[in-house]
């Protein structure tokens, strides 16, 4: 990987961390008025129409069919839970304290993957999840006893978008990732339609759809550009930069997420979530260099070094 490629893969990497809190500040603003379920769907409609123009002009094929159709499917029924979850709690909770918790995504497809899908995870990266996990609850448990239930919301968030994550591994094999977005817009809006037509009759305060008024169009609208624009930064910057050079640059988002909600909201982080997300993040980068460890023992020669084949094993 050329030295050329890396750079622009760090700094799309780096618009995503600034653009992706945009999409739980407009989030936030927008569900003050406009039901949760209401602001999901605005996501998907506008990714939808941004998305449409990209896919005709660089011609792409969009149609889709046996397990590939399955599996889109699912990445945007995962998407809208993930999404729900998220627009659910930031609407009563600090963007960063959400965010705090949703971080633990890491782990959950590391377990998913030892214990679900047979990947051969060693004890040294398993009790780092465990670790992180537990600065998951630094900022939990405070934000329990001031929220109630909805401080879980995050940790659905959590779940649903390491679904997402291995989902998008698989499909990436057979779709190419503009058309992705605009699959997953377009079974996304199928997705929640129908559920907010059903959870209008049921009489649900959440999950109905109710026109926006005023601001409140342009709010919805910022969620689904937001959305749009640092999905694709983070799938370009794949493409031109390894994963394990940039995921340790995911963290910065707390940073600007922290920045965001308290230029916009005046919510700040107190103690106990710091220690969280300190934990977190210290969890979550010794991850990343233990694959980064693993990655280096597989790619040496058989012949090898000893160096390389005694850091083989995740102890």
């Amino acid at each position: 990987m050329t030295q050329d490629r890396i750079f622009p893969g760090i700094a799309l990497m780096i618009g995503f961390c600034i653009v992706a809190p945009l999409i739980d500040v407009a989030s936030k603003l927008a569900s003050q008025a406009v039901p949760v379920g209401t602001v999901t769907l605005g996501r998907y409609l506008v990714q939808g129409v941004l998305m449409a123009p990209f896919v005709l002009a660089l011609r792409l094929r969009v149609g889709l069919s046996g397990r590939v159709l399955w599996f889109s499917l699912a990445r945007a029924a995962v998407s809208v839970l993930a999404t729900y979850c998220f627009i659910a709690a930031v609407q009563v909770m600090p963007i960063a304290d959400a965010l705090a918790i949703a971080f633990v995504e890491p782990f959950v497809i590391l377990f998913i993957g030892h214990f679900v899908l047979g990947e051969e995870v060693g004890p040294r990266r398993l009790w780092a999840s465990v670790v992180g996990f537990i600065g998951a609850l630094f900022v939990i448990q405070p934000s329990f006893t001031k929220f109630g239930t909805v401080a879980l919301f995050p940790l659905g968030t959590a779940l649903c978008f390491a679904l997402y994550i291995l989902l998008t591994r698989r499909l990436s094999r057979d779709v190419h990732p503009v058309t992705m977005q605009l699959h997953t817009a377009v079974f996304g809006a199928l997705i929640c339609l129908p559920l907010l037509l059903i959870g209008g009759v049921l009489g649900s305060e959440e999950v109905r759809l109710t026109a926006p008024e005023g601001i409140f169009w342009l709010w919805c609208a910022c969620v689904g550009i937001a959305s749009t624009v640092s999905h694709m930064s983070m799938s370009y910057a794949l493409k031109f930069a390894p994963s394990a050079t940039l995921a340790p640059l995911h963290y910065f988002e707390m940073i600007t997420a922290t920045l965001f909600g308290y230029l916009v909201f005046g919510d700040f982080p107190n103690a106990l979530t710091w220690l969280g997300v300190a934990i977190i993040t210290g969890s979550g980068l010794y991850l990343v260099h233990r694959e980064r460890v693993n990655a280096a023992a597989r790619q040496a020669p058989e012949s090898g070094c000893v160096l390389a084949a005694e850091a083989a094993p995740d102890r």
